[in-house]
């Protein structure tokens, strides 16, 4: 006699915003829900600093105390947080398989809420002033640095847009590119000349060092790769825009289609490519990684997810 399988009505994968949320309205409609999280519950919203826009916080909230409050409202409905990988996914007859670092798990719907993670530097001080003073964020952040000095790093499309509209707060960005050339839209580029009182751009110059004084950050030294020359720009702050990393290394060999940059594509319900698998949050193609849209997008996503289970079910009140 085989051993039994352990079946569950939802299993998500991550426990950030998007999933944590999406549990408290499975949980509450008395659906099964089991949440795995190989890195810290909350996601990249527990290791931020202070949530500055989410709804409802007038002065705001530290990210991870608002982490904290989505994982107990969850877990108080019942939600099943583990800490745990899930390495693959497939179809098992009318459930879904996932192999798991506990083991294989079975599931009749699946999220994934893995989220993405920001391409870093990889410098020194980056990690040391994470969240306090070095940001990937200009939404979640840029308003901290009214009548402030700032530099972006990246030469893309969103290293330009974002300086831009940093340009509502800061006094000066200097906007360091490696490369001879930028990599953003020629729209842009000519969108970007119209600031040209704001923002400096410097071509060729990587960044090699962030450093800080009394906990803050004063200066980055970066290098001219043409001339060999090392340039210190005095600062308040850094922005860092060079891509991101969807966390969806797991879903290579599956058959969940991704995106050009590896970000999961979805149908209007959030369903993805695998029957009965749905995706949320920051890993989704086309989110707008903020926490209050991943918060509505795990919301929706769960109310798709009982419609999927039960055809005859509204998805709302």
């Amino acid at each position: 006699m085989g051993t039994k399988k352990e079946i569950h009505d939802v299993v998500m994968i991550g426990a950030g915003p998007a999933a944590l949320s999406a549990a408290i309205y499975t949980t509450r409609e008395d659906i099964d829900t089991v949440l795995f999280e190989k890195g810290v519950i909350g996601g990249l919203a527990a290791v931020t600093a202070w949530v500055d826009n989410y709804p409802g916080f007038i002065k705001g909230v530290a990210g991870l105390e608002l982490s904290d409050s989505l994982q107990k409202q969850a877990e108080r409905f019942g939600a099943d947080i583990r800490l745990g990988e899930v390495t693959k996914i497939e179809i098992d007859g009318k459930l879904k398989k996932l192999t798991t670092s506990e083991g294989d798990i079975y599931a009749k719907a699946v999220l994934i809420a893995t989220g993405s993670d920001y391409r870093k530097l990889g410098i020194p001080g980056e990690e040391t002033f994470y969240g306090k003073g070095v940001h990937y964020c200009a939404t979640c952040d840029g308003a901290f640095y009214r009548e402030k000095k700032l530099v972006v790093v990246g030469g893309g499309n969103s290293a330009v847009q974002e300086s831009i509209f940093l340009t509502k707060f800061a006094t000066h960005i200097d906007l360091l590119v490696r490369g001879d050339s930028m990599r953003a839209s020629e729209i842009l580029q000519h969108e970007l000349a119209k600031h040209k009182d704001k923002i400096t751009v410097h071509m060729n110059t990587v960044t090699n060092e962030i450093v800080g004084e009394n906990g803050k950050v004063v200066k980055v030294l970066a290098k001219n790769v043409k001339t060999g020359k090392i340039i210190s720009y005095k600062t308040d702050g850094v922005f860092v825009f060079i891509g991101l990393i969807p966390n969806t290394q797991f879903l290579k060999d599956s058959k969940i289609e991704l995106d050009n940059i590896g970000m999961i594509k979805t149908k209007s319900n959030m369903e993805t490519s695998m029957d009965g698998v749905f995706a949320a949050g920051d890993v989704r193609s086309g989110a707008t990684m903020q926490i209050a849209s991943a918060t509505g997008e795990g919301a929706t996503a769960a109310l798709m997810i009982r419609k999927y289970m039960d055809p005859h079910a509204s998805t709302g009140y």
